[in-house]
């Protein structure tokens, strides 16, 4: 019998990487002309949350509209397509309906724009989610795979999770409100495991964009800290005790 730490993580992968990257392709072709609409939902989402600080119902629904893309892509992507070739897929799913019921439940009860700590969080949190909507489809074609093999906001689970670190990095929850203030940071959960599952699977596939969505997750991390919102202490940096 072989011992357990001989294994790859190659080792733990059901399917070939063309099989992968095959997903994105068929759902491209297969869900065209969805992607204006995501993309369109993205932006919209992005113009709510600047306007925030003015009209304050801004970002409770920008939470709405990008609940409503999780689910989506928890249903259109991960049980749809991944499922069939990934066991751990329905698993993924589940747990991308979760965040969407949260982003809705957080909406409902009180979130608005950030309102304590330095402006450039803000400016990370618009760079995440400008990354997530215009760079992300652009690492395909980099890495030398069809446009018709691109990972679309709103359509794809990573650039999905990109944005969501963005927001979050964007809004907090009404500090009045214990509830709201457990809940902003449950809605951390999901996508930072998503960023680990994410980058080890790439990792198995040997691709140079397997780093990626961990550094991202480590970016939105360490400007959430120095900011003071509150995320989970267990992943929180740490001070040094020097």
């Amino acid at each position: 019998m072989t011992e357990w730490w001989t294994y790859r993580l190659q080792d733990f992968l059901m399917f070939a990487p063309r099989t992968y990257y095959r997903l994105f392709e068929l759902a491209n072709a297969e869900l065209w002309p969805a992607h204006a609409l995501t993309l369109g939902l993205g932006g919209a989402i992005l113009v709510l949350l600047r306007a925030a600080p003015h009209r304050p119902r801004g970002a409770p629904l920008a939470g709405v509209l990008l609940a409503l893309l999780w689910a989506w892509v928890a249903w259109a992507f991960l049980w749809q397509r991944y499922a069939p070739i990934n066991w751990a897929a329905r698993g993924f799913a589940i747990a991308f309906a979760l965040e969407g019921v949260l982003l809705l439940i957080h909406a409902a009860i009180g979130v608005g724009p950030r309102a304590a700590g330095p402006a450039w969080v803000c400016h990370v949190g618009l760079g995440l989610w400008l990354l997530a909507l215009v760079l992300h489809p652009a690492v395909a074609p980099l890495l030398g795979r069809p446009w018709l093999q691109a990972e679309w906001f709103g359509i794809a689970p990573d650039p999905t999770v990109l944005a969501t670190l963005g927001l979050l990095l964007q809004v907090s929850p009404d500090a009045r409100s214990p509830a709201a203030r457990a809940l902003g940071m449950l809605l951390w959960g999901v996508p930072l495991l998503w960023c680990a599952i994410s980058g080890a699977t790439l990792l198995s596939m040997q691709s140079p964009a397997a780093g990626l969505l961990p550094a991202a997750a480590v970016m939105a991390l360490w400007a959430a800290w120095r900011s003071r919102i509150r995320v989970p202490s267990s992943l929180a940096p740490h001070r040094s005790s020097a």
